[in-house]
């Protein structure tokens, strides 16, 4: 506006208000020039002033679920009307829009993690590895960094105050946990949250952050479909699994219209022996080993439908819900499996170039890209969280052996093989934090573009 005052006293001529022929032509030229500023002005103004908002829909205290896999009275509350987080197909723009963020290496980091086991109370015995005795603590110093810009780091105030009168759910196994046990850990060092609800099991849990009204939640759902599962405390199986795959599990969809924001998972539960039921018929099995005489059709089989009928579910343009789709977390067990003395005791992480993806993994990762791709030709609200190559690099920051306290206890010589290993879950803090970073990218900021 300034620029357009001083233009206005440049046009003021004095004596004669037409002046000669030639101060008509600069009068001419410079009413011309102030016109087409005006209108550029004008046009900015309008621009910015039309951003297209996530429409902030509420469900009604009385349609939350009252039964115990739903949610507890206590959140139950019509909140206050606040503008809505930008929609994922309206986001705003910054550097890393124009380069593949899930692509890149990890970088040395020496500011470490934005909290500690000791700031976090929310970290789960078998992933604290510093209280657990894990001697190093170089896992902690390093930074996802794309190949061709710069990721964002993770805000937990902005976020909070985005996610504010929002429900953000995770639905999937036990990785869909240490993820939402990672978020809470950066979240609670802005504002302690509350923990609503549990189930017998405390696998599916609700958390509120009070002064924002924003709803966190974790759903166990490792097949994501309608599961029969026969399993002690210790995970040993004592009946095959029976896998519904045309039905999808009830725990997570009688709950999906309260949620905002979704991110969901599958793998692998997967690779497990199940029989698998379709139309109230027995139609095959994998891992089986010719049980019963059924058809050995594999897990490719079963995840593909898992997925199928998932991304069916969620694209409904009927429900509000934005989804973040995650791809598969490869293990990096050497040498044998967790029940036959695989370990990962490396301390640093891989390069690019390193790194070999198991055969089950790639599979899996594959499916979920091409199912993925159905979906967004269908111009769905669902973008995809693509973790697998991050965490492929990262094969020092599992717990190991370090799941329980001290498990070297009474050995002379540390042996790695004789206690069991984990080496799928990720330490906190760890690498599963920079999963954060990329996922508000996603979910928030970034225009998701449309599948050529």
């Amino acid at each position: 506006m300034d620029r357009l005052r001083s233009l206005s006293k440049i046009m003021k001529i004095e004596g004669n208000p037409f002046g000669s022929s030639h101060q008509r032509n600069q009068i001419f030229l410079k009413f011309v020039a102030f016109f087409l500023l005006v209108g550029l002005a004008y046009r900015l103004i309008i621009t910015d002033s039309n951003v297209s908002p996530v429409p902030d829909v509420r469900t009604s205290p009385e349609s939350l679920p009252a039964d115990p896999s739903g949610l507890t009275a206590s959140v139950a509350q019509a909140p206050a009307p606040v503008n809505s987080p930008v929609n994922i197909t309206n986001a705003s723009q910054n550097a890393s829009t124009k380069c593949d963020i899930f692509t890149g290496n990890w970088v040395p980091d020496p500011s470490g993690p934005v909290y500690t086991n000791i700031s976090c109370r929310h970290i789960q015995e078998h992933q604290n590895c510093l209280k657990n005795g894990r001697p190093d603590s170089n896992y902690l110093l390093w930074r996802w960094k794309p190949r061709d810009c710069d990721l964002p780091r993770f805000d937990p105030e902005q976020f909070l105050d985005r996610m504010r009168n929002k429900w953000w759910a995770f639905i999937g196994d036990s990785i869909s946990r240490n993820h939402v046990q990672s978020l809470l850990c950066i979240l609670s060092q802005v504002e302690e949250v509350e923990e609503i609800y549990h189930d017998e099991e405390y696998r599916s849990k609700i958390w509120r952050f009070p002064s924002h009204n924003f709803t966190l939640s974790v759903v166990w759902s490792p097949f994501l479909l309608k599961a029969d599962v026969f399993e002690n405390s210790q995970g040993v199986s004592f009946s095959d699994i029976q896998l519904h795959l045309d039905t999808l599990d009830p725990k997570w969809t009688h709950q999906y219209v309260n949620f905002d924001y979704v991110v969901i998972s599958g793998g692998k539960w997967f690779l497990k022996t199940s029989i698998f039921h379709e139309n109230h018929t027995v139609t095959g099995c994998h891992y089986c080993q010719g049980k019963n005489n059924l058809t050995e059709l594999g897990y490719e089989y079963s995840y593909r439908k898992a997925l199928r009928l998932v991304l069916d579910f969620v694209a409904d343009p009927n429900r509000k819900a934005q989804v973040l789709l995650r791809t598969t977390t490869p293990d990096h067990f050497e040498n044998g499996e967790w029940n036959t003395g695989g370990f990962c005791n490396r301390t640093m992480p891989f390069k690019e170039s390193e790194g070999e993806m198991k055969s089950e993994d790639e599979l899996m990762r594959d499916i979920e890209l091409e199912e993925f791709r159905k979906t967004r030709e269908e111009e769905a609200n669902i973008a995809l969280l693509d973790t697998t190559s991050m965490s492929l690099l990262r094969p020092d920051g599992h717990p190991g052996p370090y799941r329980y306290p001290n498990p070297f206890s009474g050995m002379k010589i540390k042996d790695p093989v004789r206690v069991q290993n984990d080496c799928l879950h990720w330490c906190l803090p760890g690498p599963i934090d920079s999963w954060n970073d990329l996922m508000v990218e996603v979910m928030l900021n970034r225009e998701i573009e449309n599948k050529n």
